[in-house]
């Protein structure tokens, strides 16, 4: 473990995969506005928290799953388009409350988990439950169905992503490298524990995944 701590604690690779990560967003960002402009407005966000979270993977999962020129749909694609939703709020969760309650605040391993958890909780339900409402469902309609459907998916991911995290930052502060490339590894290993969470969830009919390109492409 220290060795992969060692190769982790290097602002050269932060900043490498910054500047990679900020280029896959420019692509993804130059896709959305010249090929697949129909893209739901939510689903672009998706997309852009995704991809910069996860770099060329992110970028990857949109080429393959989210773009109207994909040949066909499957349940393997809808799994990967219902991760990256789950994974943009889950995302912006996790990243608040390790930048808090570790960076800032030094806080033990528990106020870690706890504050963490709580968080990409909120984020991750706000992106289901704020769409839902918009289409005229009631707020605890609305709570009930993300609560059903995001639950498992949420909470794979970040016991797989915080637990990564912890493992590997360790005592590491925000003015260290290893804190910001720990927390990217982090995000990652959780959005690959909760893709076959989703996919089981979308055949089990727990979940319907997010909606074919191609149909909002011809909606539009």
């Amino acid at each position: 473990m220290e060795t992969v701590r060692g190769l982790l604690d290097s602002w050269v690779l932060v900043g490498a995969w910054a500047t990679l990560a900020a280029a896959c967003v420019a692509v993804l960002l130059r896709d959305l506005a010249h090929r697949n402009p129909e893209i739901a407005g939510m689903m672009k966000y998706v997309w852009v928290f995704t991809v910069a979270y996860s770099g060329p993977l992110g970028l990857w999962l949109y080429w393959k799953t989210g773009r109207k020129q994909i040949r066909r749909d499957s349940v393997w694609r809808r799994g990967a388009r219902s991760v990256a939703h789950c994974y943009s709020g889950c995302g912006l969760g996790e990243i608040t409350g390790i930048v808090i309650t570790v960076g800032l605040l030094s806080l033990g391993n528990w106020w870690v988990v706890s504050t963490t958890f709580a968080l990409a909780y909120v984020a991750g339900f706000a992106l289901t439950v704020g769409p839902l409402m918009q289409e005229g469902v009631g707020l605890g309609e609305a709570l009930r169905d993300a609560f059903y459907s995001e639950t498992a998916s949420i909470t794979v991911m970040e016991i797989v992503a915080l637990s990564v995290d912890l493992v590997l930052a360790g005592s590491a502060t925000m003015a260290e490298p290893l804190f910001w490339a720990s927390l990217i590894v982090s995000l990652t290993a959780g959005l690959a524990a909760a893709y076959p969470v989703n996919v089981l969830l979308i055949r089990w009919g727990v979940k319907e995944g997010m909606h074919d390109p191609r149909e909002m492409a011809r909606a539009a």
